[in-house]
């Protein structure tokens, strides 16, 4: 019984960036990857359940001022829109004001717990602006009454002023609107804001991974949506290794709604395997839920959503003896880290090692590992086991919005004359070691990591850490 990390990488905000070398424990070899941007060209990241679309810029925006002792700094402020997945539209206010964000980000949605969303003890009055202003309230001349903007308020004016509310709370920025009305309308948000509960997800499926012997019914694994209703579509090669989605009765299903619980069914023959079920619907996604992007970012929050495509995945694995693990994962921004939660129904401990720390699971039993990471670090690795088994997760761990003084006048500089927040290279940029400020010695080093893992050889960590501006 065994796991191998991957690969993981530190880097830190800017351009900053390490491509990762491999740490390969004494019970297997694992596998080689550049740093976030390789892992995000060879798979997509994991989430838990959900729309994942692709960030399109801003378009309904005024502008902003930022003030800081370094002078102020004028911004766009508004609304941005992202394509989903197999079909629709989200719009979204940025709650991470320092951080540019990437031409094309693919996000997910996410728990508020995987953002800074989930320490913000004013979160909640985040969600209430969201819900009393542009674009849920479109009578402008109702809001601008509310609002007691005597001039109305256009477009764009209510974009800015939402917006800038929502830097007060989620950034504590000191930052006004440039037109006075959406000043206006920002001032009256922050005043009026009261504290609402988080929403819940989209879809997700509970547990996201089961595991258990041939022959039974691997779960429940529970639906919840908002939908009418979800599709079921069972694992790619289920008509060769004849497991079936079934109901608690064993009757195959095809279709779910909320609080639906379907199973794995696995014939009683079959050889240790593992299978994957897809869900899909088509929902509108609830307002004031996160969605963090799967390269480095600035974290957004939801506005409004057409209908769309929502999906989630939930894995099974099976053998007859030995240890038979079920992975999940999420992002835990209390405890800085990624908890990964290891469930073993089988007949011997599973073990594994992660970070050069070993951990074992009794039979039986399930626990949850925190990963600890740092601010804006990129992680991949992989967990394997007996009979094949394998999981991979990859992503960013991004849960602050603030940076130093200096730092923060460069990414605002950025904006400057840009419709959207500035902008970072390609995932080409993620392997360019020469802007990390390492030495000439760095690739060097790298290859003969990888040289290392090809004949077997004992773990090599290149690393370097982040850099910590300093606080006044």
């Amino acid at each position: 019984m065994f796991a191998a990390f991957s690969a993981l990488s530190v880097r830190g905000r800017g351009a900053a960036r390490l491509a990762a070398s491999t740490l390969v424990s004494g019970l297997v070899a694992a596998s080689v990857v550049a740093g976030a941007g390789t892992a995000a060209a060879d798979g997509a990241a994991w989430s838990q359940g959900g729309a994942t679309a692709t960030i399109g810029g801003l378009k309904t925006y005024g502008g902003a001022v930022v003030h800081a002792d370094s002078g102020d700094q004028e911004i766009s402020a508004g609304l941005f829109e992202m394509s989903v997945d197999g079909g629709g539209m989200l719009q979204t206010y940025c709650v991470d004001i320092h951080n540019p964000t990437q031409r094309d980000a693919r996000y997910h949605e996410t728990p508020w717990s995987g953002t800074s969303l989930g320490a913000n003890k004013d979160a909640g009055r985040i969600r209430w602006i969201l819900q009393n202003s542009y674009p849920q309230v479109n009578d402008l001349a109702a809001l601008a009454g509310k609002a007691g903007v005597k001039g109305g308020l256009t477009e764009q004016d209510a974009a800015a002023g939402t917006q800038v509310a929502i830097w007060r709370y989620s950034d504590g920025a000191d930052v006004d609107a440039v037109d006075p009305q959406a000043e206006q309308l920002a001032d009256y948000l922050e005043r009026s804001a009261r504290g609402v509960g988080e929403p819940e997800a989209s879809l997700r499926l509970d547990p996201p991974a089961v595991s258990g012997h041939p022959g039974e019914r691997l779960g429940p694994v529970t639906v919840h949506t908002d939908a009418d209703g979800v599709t079921l579509t069972p694992p790619a090669d289920a008509a060769t290794s004849g497991v079936r989605i079934v109901d608690k009765d064993g009757k195959a299903v095809t279709s779910a709604a909320d609080g639906g619980q379907v199973f794995f069914e696995v014939p009683e023959n079959a050889a240790a395997g593992q299978a994957e079920l897809t869900v899909q619907a088509s929902t509108t996604v609830p307002v004031g839920r996160a969605f963090a992007a799967e390269s480095r970012s600035q974290t957004q929050i939801l506005a409004g959503s057409s209908e769309s495509t929502v999906s989630a995945t939930a894995s099974a694995s099976w053998a007859k003896t030995g240890a038979i693990p079920a992975l999940s994962a999420a992002e835990n921004c209390d405890k800085g880290g990624v908890d990964i939660t290891a469930a073993n129904e089988g007949t011997e401990a599973f073990t594994f090692e992660l970070l050069g720390v070993e951990h074992s699971i009794p039979a039986g039993e399930s626990r949850t590992v925190t990963v600890p990471l740092q601010e804006d670090q990129a992680y991949d690795f992989t967990i394997q086991g007996p009979g094949g088994f394998e999981k991979r997760f990859t992503g960013v761990l991004d849960c602050m919005t603030q940076m130093g003084e200096a730092e923060a006048a460069g990414a605002l500089t950025q904006t400057l004359a840009e419709p959207s927040p500035a902008t970072v290279g390609t995932a080409t940029d993620d392997i360019n070691l020469a802007a990390t400020g390492g030495s000439a010695m760095t690739p060097l080093i790298t290859g003969i990591a990888i040289g290392l893992v090809v004949i077997g050889g004992a773990a090599l960590i290149v690393v370097r850490k982040k850099q910590l501006p300093t606080q006044d």
